[in-house]
């Protein structure tokens, strides 16, 4: 289950991609630095985005590779419904 955390936001994903297409959303409403859009996976903080950093910071070591992995494996399982 991944949850994606922002100021006054807050909401349940099953999916790698739908979490991540969400928070992307969430980007022109971070106006603050001192705002952030969070994806956790369970409890595990995983992904960041906040106005000090130009791109989103991946957390923990093998997080992005993780994540890409889903985010392939997703978009094959999408296709082969289709």
């Amino acid at each position: 289950m991944f949850k994606v955390r922002a100021r006054e936001f807050f909401q349940e994903f099953e999916r790698w991609t739908d979490a991540l297409n969400t928070a992307k959303s969430l980007k022109p409403k971070c106006k603050s630095v001192f705002e952030d859009i969070r994806i956790y996976d369970g409890e595990e903080l995983i992904w960041v985005y906040s106005r000090d950093h130009p791109y989103p910071q991946y957390i923990g070591p093998g997080t992005y590779k993780r994540l890409a992995n889903l985010f392939l494996q997703e978009l094959i399982e999408e296709g082969e419904s289709e």
